[in-house]
């Protein structure tokens, strides 16, 4: 395994600069999300936490995905190992979407394999980058088998979704773009589906002093079972949030992150995430995928269980509670979603 370094981010945060969009950030209102903890011995007044966003739904492709694509293809072209046959990838999602763009903004071919009962938007979406789109099978492991097989017959550069040190780096490039923002960030939320964001995210947190709380959906959730067992494990993926953090093993850069100090791994219900993303679309007109809201649930979940320490790995709870004056930042990390179901629900309080 690649052990991913601060250095690595910091290359990628070079090599990919002025090719993508820096992130955004916009502060909750104070009160909007009910956080923090007294120690009720405690008689020196409260200070609030700072909450922050990072609207990382507004980048190209309506990712983060893009970050880690771009920096991939960059990379192979600087060294020279880009073929004249481009990149190839098994992915109908936010990844396939971000590999196309990038290819397309380089100038290469991009060959983009799914199944052939995909969903027309994302084939659309797809050509619409210039991507050459092969439908193949009915699911997604033939559509990998089909791709794998195009890349040993044409020599095409095979991208990731996300196990690869080139497309996690890319990814925690976002770090440091909010540290531009927030100096003295305390700490960062993130989602986890395969691990990519986290481990680029937790690796230069990491380097930072900064703690890092991985978000997944209670019933999809790879990295917190790998925690919980010492190593990599096969799970279930039964969750609202599925299309975007469905990963049924996460990665070895994800858990080696997830085990240093200062990262902790939180689980929430899909009752949760539904609420998280209609309190976004309610207060502040923000239509997110269920994989962005997964990261604020763990601010707005009831709160179940409070772990001793803050600067240990842990597995700990249902929610993360901020202390007084503590400067938080949550990602939203993409929005590739149908917004219908949000707009006629009943306002809420």
């Amino acid at each position: 395994m690649h052990a991913l370094t601060h250095g690595d981010i910091k290359t990628a945060q070079d090599r990919i600069a002025g090719r993508i969009r820096p992130v955004t950030l916009a502060r909750v209102d104070p009160g909007a999300i009910r956080t923090g903890h007294r120690d009720p011995l405690d008689d020196r007044p409260e200070q609030p936490c700072e909450v922050w966003l990072a609207l990382e739904f507004m980048q190209h492709t309506g990712s983060f995905k893009a970050r880690g694509a771009q920096n991939f293809i960059q990379a192979h072209r600087d060294a020279g190992t880009l073929p004249e046959a481009g990149v190839t990838i098994a992915s109908g999602g936010n990844a396939g979407l971000a590999c196309a763009w990038a290819a397309q903004q380089q100038g290469i071919p991009a060959t983009v394999f799914l199944p052939a009962n995909a969903p027309q938007v994302k084939v659309a979406k797809l050509r619409g980058y210039g991507a050459d789109v092969q439908l193949v099978g009915s699911e997604y492991a033939e559509a990998l088998a089909a791709c794998e097989e195009f890349a040993a017959s044409t020599g095409a550069l095979t991208s990731h979704a996300y196990d690869h040190p080139l497309i996690a780096a890319g990814a925690g490039t976002l770090l440091e773009e909010i540290l531009q923002q927030i100096p003295g960030l305390d700490t960062v939320l993130v989602a986890v589906g395969g691990g990519g964001l986290f481990a680029g995210v937790a690796t230069a947190a990491q380097h930072h002093g900064i703690r890092t709380i991985a978000v997944e959906p209670e019933n999809c959730r790879a990295l917190n079972a790998a925690l919980e067992a010492e190593r990599l494990v096969d799970v279930p993926v039964d969750s609202i949030a599925g299309d975007s953090l469905g990963a049924r093993r996460t990665s070895a850069m994800a858990l080696h992150a997830a085990q240093q100090d200062r990262a902790h791994s939180v689980i929430v219900p899909d009752s949760e995430i539904v609420r998280a993303r209609q309190r976004l679309w309610y207060h502040r007109r923000i239509a997110v995928e269920y994989g962005a809201a997964t990261a604020l649930a763990a601010l707005t979940s009831p709160d179940q269980h409070r772990p001793d320490t803050h600067d240990r790995p842990s597995t700990w709870g249902r929610s993360y509670r901020p202390g007084n004056g503590e400067k938080v930042c949550v990602v939203l990390c993409g929005a590739n979603t149908d917004p219908s179901d949000l707009v006629h629900r009943p306002e809420e309080h």
